[in-house]
């Protein structure tokens, strides 16, 4: 079979050339086409399940939430794995899939799933699906140079602002808020003027939900002219919440500065964000989908960076963390590096050994064609171009002119036999 294979490609010398062309050719574009990263993505084929009910204990997240969708969601197709993790106010299930599963096709049977658990559930719990991204999705973080600004007003623009911004950028999964203080109007209701004026907790919350709300009325006619009717109830300041009526008393209303205080202040955090010592910063962390080119996904955060800038206030700049392009470029031109010496060194081996410059090139040719033919299959199988499929790549340089080299010894040494014992017809 190889003898004949070898017969029929010695007498068609140039189609094998011109499909070696194409799969170089081939091989080039592949090279242009495959996603470029640092690091190896290992990570298993999972799908996050994420819910909150603030202010309930471990125990009683892993009775009501945890358990129930752990026991519903077992059903799912394909699933390998199904872990659960509870925390005070937050339940997080892990549903670990086969790793041949289109990670998109695993969310939506998922979300088909939850639809099913929600009445299980206690009243207003929402579980969410994580974001489309792996372990390694965290490419790039950013902070803000805003030592003047207040660090509530520094995570409202990283809230309202830049993290819708860089959000509809190809390829993020999410951007991550962390560090500042969320902004939250405070009441602080003395329990002392409740029990006096005979009105509960309850009634205090009902009243201020009620009152910051937009009603819509009906149509209004006068002198040929129509006008829509709607009341503007959402609150807009502090005052507005103070002058919400909760109650009354004797005909008097009671409003809630009569039974405490309204205050601006921040979220209850669990911890802050320090950079190098030097203070709180607020910032945001990019979270690339899976298998997106991470180099072509913060190149382009960059540039929409450089546009979402324009709009900041004046002395806010962007501060970067954490750029993985950094570790990329480097990982990638050192292996590539790498290659291109032993590309030489092995051509040069060829050259002394065998003495002789076509037979060399015949042997040399072969590294460039199958190092761009790998990465056909590297495409085909979703593998990227990082620092171990580089390196194995490598590795096998001196692997790819082995069946040159025996090929081409084989043939001096049965040329050298005939030429020493020729045939008697010749």
């Amino acid at each position: 079979m190889v003898q004949k294979l070898i017969e029929i490609s010695l007498r068609n010398r140039l189609i094998v050339l011109l499909m070696a062309a194409g799969l170089f050719a081939w091989g080039i574009f592949s090279i242009q086409k495959n996603p470029i990263d640092a690091i190896p993505d290992l990570s298993e084929n999972q799908v996050i399940v994420f819910t909150e009910w603030m202010g309930r204990s471990p125990q009683i997240i892993e009775d009501q939430v945890t358990y129930p969708l752990v026991s519903n969601l077992q059903g799912v197709p394909k699933v390998r794995n199904i872990r659960g993790a509870s925390m005070f106010g937050m339940s997080f299930v892990y549903l670990i899939f086969e790793d041949d599963v289109d990670i998109y096709w695993a969310r939506t049977r998922v979300l088909e799933r939850l639809n099913y658990a929600q009445r299980l559930l206690p009243q207003n719990v929402t579980p969410t699906l994580g974001p489309d991204g792996t372990g390694v999705g965290h490419v790039f973080w950013y902070t803000f140079d805003a030592r003047q600004m207040d660090l509530g007003e520094q995570r409202a623009i990283q809230d309202w602002y830049v993290k819708f911004a860089l959000q509809t950028v190809p390829g993020v999964a999410e951007v991550a808020s962390f560090g500042g203080f969320e902004k939250q109007y405070q009441l602080v209701i003395d329990p002392v003027k409740l029990q006096f004026y005979n009105i509960s907790m309850g009634d205090v919350m009902n009243k201020v939900k009620a009152n910051n709300n937009d009603v819509g009325g009906r149509k209004f006619e006068m002198s040929n002219m129509a006008y829509i009717i709607r009341g503007l109830g959402y609150v807009r300041n502090k005052e507005d919440l103070e002058n919400i009526a909760v109650g009354n008393s004797n005909g008097i209303p009671i409003r809630v500065k009569d039974l405490g205080s309204v205050q601006m202040g921040g979220d209850l955090r669990l911890g802050i964000f320090d950079e190098n010592g030097e203070g709180e910063v607020v910032g945001g962390i990019v979270v690339m989908r899976y298998g997106q080119n991470a180099d072509k996904v913060i190149e382009d955060v960059k540039k929409k960076m450089a546009d979402v800038q324009k709009g900041l206030p004046e002395g806010v700049k962007f501060k970067v963390a954490y750029d993985r392009t950094e570790l990329i470029k480097a990982s990638v031109e050192n292996v590539k590096t790498k290659l291109i010496e032993e590309m030489i060194v092995v051509s040069l081996i060829v050259i002394v050994f065998l003495l002789h410059w076509r037979s060399a090139l015949s042997i040399i040719i072969q590294i460039p064609i199958t190092i761009a033919a790998s990465f056909i299959l590297l495409n085909a199988f979703g593998i990227s171009s990082n620092i171990m499929s580089l390196t194995g790549i490598a590795l096998a340089i001196g692997v790819i002119v082995d069946n040159g080299i025996i090929m081409s010894e084989n043939a001096y040494r049965h040329l050298s036999e005939w030429q020493n014992n020729p045939p008697p017809n010749t």
